[in-house]
């Protein structure tokens, strides 16, 4: 169906593709993969339209294609679905799938046809949650998904359709919402090239995984005779293994850093908690469990009511944020983009964001908070929309470096990072561990929670269900995690 071959580009005299081959298949789920910079989205963007290749050639059914501009490639059948929505909220579903399309009728929009058109688009892909009236703004990010792929498939007869990173903004129970309608346009014959740094879902749903790195490359694998090393090997030239550093051993744990004593609030009952100096502690649980309630509760952004909590020895249970930064408390939250950093203003400003917010905190030097989390960049006046979101979420954790937190949570801490940057989040946070921070670590993904945790404490439906040792399986981490109410708890709900 496509081949692409020994494409190269460069920008401003610096190579970012050094002769790639890839060939797809019709129906295939072929998966690319590799570290941020290694040149996915370059490629993906050449066969889009949206550059054009220095050198190489791309033949589609048989036949050689040049593309200058992306409805060049739109009209030869290619499709793609950035990371980043381009939704307009407030219209319609039909009217963002023929956005700039519109069919016209003496003079006016068609809007019957423009309606019928996206109706029967949905029902080709079996899409029952959808009508062509809705507004986005009212769709669930997974449904807004949807939409992006059916403007693509809207805008020609699609027949190969890339798919950039399509489940980062996409809560757990939302990607099986992904995995199907994946399944279902690879029945119909269109073949998918999918990116993405999550290695479980790219072994769930491709036939091959291509490997990129440095711009090159570097392998292309038979999922099926693969493994998670296999593609990481390839990927970073070490063993997934080497993701995780070493756990605190018992005597290198500290005096009690945090305490909840039956926290609760309208999410969250009767919370006990402990966590020492030095000590890494996960937490578990299906989406709506309680978990980011959770971080959200010990840093007052929606606090307990009930229950007592003490930072450092000292009584505290903060209303607001700022009192949480002030008794010590740091929150690394799961949307980095919209909560996490002022994308617009520079890292040096980012990195300062609390320190000049919170009264209370001297001003650090910028140049050693970026050295601690090995944050790469231009310069300190880089905007930090221009950073991988590896660098991003590092400069997050610099900013909270700078107000010298005894206590340090995360929300999803490596959510759409790639494996390289991955391991080095893994590392900073051991190495902050052993220098007597105490760290939560709220992830879906259970192979980071077991490869960072001393211990990991389970949640469901708002309440902790249990803990689990170091090193603990994924079976037992989700026999909790199902498990129901103790009776209480289920006669309080009944009520």
């Amino acid at each position: 169906m496509l081949t692409m071959r020994r494409v190269s580009k460069s920008f401003l005299g610096v190579r970012v593709l050094h002769e790639v081959s890839l060939d797809l298949e019709p129906g295939e789920v072929h998966a690319l993969v590799g570290e941020n910079g290694a040149g996915k989205s370059t490629l993906m963007k050449i066969l889009a339209g949206e550059y054009t290749p220095d050198e190489g050639t791309i033949v589609l059914d048989g036949a050689e294609r040049s593309f200058s501009h992306p409805a060049q490639a739109q009209a030869a059948g290619i499709g793609l679905v950035h990371q980043e929505f381009a939704l307009l909220p407030h219209r319609t579903v039909a009217e963002n799938v023929f956005l700039g399309r519109e069919p016209v009728r003496r003079g006016f929009v068609d809007r019957r046809v423009m309606e019928r058109r996206t109706a029967e688009l949905l029902a080709e892909l079996d899409e029952t949650g959808i009508g062509p009236r809705m507004l986005v703004k009212d769709l669930s990010v997974a449904r807004q998904q949807t939409v992006e792929i059916v403007k693509a498939l809207a805008a020609s007869e699609v027949r190969v359709l890339v798919m950039d990173e399509p489940t980062a903004p996409l809560a757990d129970h939302e990607v099986e919402l992904l995995y199907g309608l994946v399944h279902r346009l690879s029945e119909r014959g269109i073949g998918i090239l999918y990116i993405s740094h999550r290695l479980r879902e790219v072994f769930d749903l491709s036939r091959r995984i291509t490997v990129l790195k440095d711009g090159r490359k570097v392998a292309t694998l038979n999922t099926d005779e693969a493994n998670a090393d296999d593609v990481v090997r390839a990927m970073v030239g070490r063993e997934l293994g080497s993701y995780y550093p070493p756990r605190a051993r018992p005597e290198e744990l500290g005096d009690p850093r945090l305490t909840v004593t039956s926290g609760s609030n309208d999410r969250l009952h009767g919370i006990d908690l402990t966590l020492r100096a030095g000590e890494v502690v996960g937490i578990a649980g299906l989406q709506g469990s309680g978990r980011t309630s959770l971080a959200r509760a010990l840093f007052g952004a929606a606090p307990f009511t009930n229950g007592r909590m003490t930072v450092g020895g000292r009584p505290l249970r903060p209303t607001s944020p700022r009192e949480a930064i002030l008794g010590g408390l740091a929150l690394v939250t799961e949307d980095r983009k919209t909560e996490g950093l002022s994308l617009r203003q520079s890292v040096r400003d980012n990195a300062l964001l609390v320190t000049r917010a919170v009264p209370g905190h001297g001003l650090r030097e910028v140049g050693r908070l970026l050295e601690r989390v090995r944050l790469r960049a231009r310069d300190e006046d880089q905007e930090a929309q221009y950073l991988s979101g590896g660098n991003q979420q590092k400069l997050v954790i610099a900013k909270w470096l700078a107000a010298r937190p005894q206590v340090l949570i995360f929300d999803e801490p490596t959510r759409g990072v790639d494996v390289g940057a991955k391991a080095a989040i893994h590392t900073l946070v051991r190495e902050l561990s052993r220098e007597g921070m105490a760290v939560l670590i709220v992830s879906s993904e259970l192979p980071e929670l077991i490869g960072m945790s001393d211990r990991i404490l389970v949640m469901a439906e708002g309440t902790l269900t249990g803990e689990l040792a170091a090193g603990a399986s994924e079976e037992e981490i989700m026999r909790l995690a199902t498990s129901d109410h103790t009776a209480a708890a289920g006669e309080e709900s009944a009520a």
